[in-house]
């Protein structure tokens, strides 16, 4: 098959279109060609350039190649979308689209933005769904025109172009610009003894999935013709509690302190997350290992081991001074805790 991705470069994407490609399929790669990823794509891979703001002014482009699916990693707006489909129609078979488990009314909770009581148990792809528009609208990071419920709207709705959405989870691994991993990692490598944790934040549940694992899924939402008109879920089949996760990262990393866990009125302030701890996120990932057949090709371990390798060659820039060690230590210090 002819598979078009629209990004493919920073994080997820690089993994998605190396296995496509190990997988035998045509692959081409839409992006704006300054993201250094950009330049190690696999051999083969055809590259087009452009703006994805602009995707109209490279219809001819996208019409040569004719791809048979269009994966969108990251249509971020209801005008993302909109484009994406009328582009599209026409001249591809099938649009997959990457969207988040943000959408649901649950996560809003987590965040304070929707109203109601906690949403007891896994999350299924019918669970409600957020009811305030623009979500992070206003915040520090400003992304007043995000709405992943907007653009999966458009996606499945479109009368001509059939389209298929799968909801991540958080996503680690090799490539993460966001470092996820890090903070704890860094704790452990700086020989910390022990690691504190807000005991709220630290008994919340929240799904991952381990991004070869997580483009592993993609591929086959982009192979199958029965995923058309389909939402997904695409996760690890437990959600760890941030304790749990912490002690996955630690005994990747061979670390042997200990985790104290302290209510929020007791602990560094740098610590309290501001965050409904008691609104799990916890997605239910059935559906795509009955109906596609997904597995990871991944086991815990492999996969933290690679994550492990890939942040200790590639810190963050301003890993100096990311934990306030000097408020930790006054308070191990009052508390007695060694």
């Amino acid at each position: 098959m002819k598979i078009l991705f629209l990004g493919g470069t920073r994080f997820i994407g690089p993994h998605a279109v190396k296995r496509m490609t190990e997988l035998g399929h045509e692959v081409a790669v839409f992006n704006r060609g300054h993201s250094p990823g950009a330049s190690s794509l696999p051999n083969g891979v055809t590259t087009l350039t452009g703006e994805r703001s602009r995707l109209g002014e490279s219809l001819p482009a996208f019409q040569k190649f004719s791809p048979d699916v269009v994966v969108d990693l990251f249509p971020y707006s209801e005008a993302d979308a909109s484009s994406l489909m009328e582009t599209f129609s026409g001249v591809a078979g099938r649009v997959v689209a990457i969207s988040s488990c943000d959408v649901y009314q649950a996560f809003g909770r987590v965040n304070r933005l929707e109203a109601g009581p906690v949403e007891e148990g896994p999350l299924t792809e019918q669970s409600p769904l957020c009811v305030t528009r623009y979500p992070f609208r206003g915040a520090r990071e400003d992304r007043s025109d995000y709405d992943k419920v907007l653009v999966e709207q458009v996606v499945m709705s479109h009368a001509e172009l059939p389209g298929t959405v799968l909801r991540l989870p958080m996503v680690y691994g090799p490539g993460d610009y966001q470092h996820r991993v890090y903070p704890y990692l860094q704790q452990m490598y700086d020989g910390r003894s022990v690691i504190l944790m807000d005991e709220g934040f630290a008994s919340w549940r929240w799904s991952r999935g381990y991004v070869e694992d997580i483009a592993e899924a993609i591929c086959l939402a982009a192979l199958h013709e029965k995923a058309a008109g389909q939402i997904y879920h695409v996760a690890e089949e437990f959600g760890f509690t941030m304790r749990e996760w912490v002690e996955r990262i630690a005994k990747g990393a061979g670390w042997n302190g200990k985790i104290v866990t302290v209510p929020a009125t007791d602990v560094p302030a740098h610590l309290v997350m501001d965050i409904e701890t008691r609104q799990h996120i916890q997605l239910d990932t059935s559906k795509i290992r009955s109906e596609l057949g997904y597995a990871e090709r991944f086991t815990a371990e492999e996969a933290m081991h690679r994550t492990i390798s890939w942040e200790s060659a590639n810190p963050p820039e301003l890993a100096t001074g990311i934990i306030d060690y000097i408020a930790e230590d006054e308070w191990l210090a009052r508390s007695g805790v060694k």
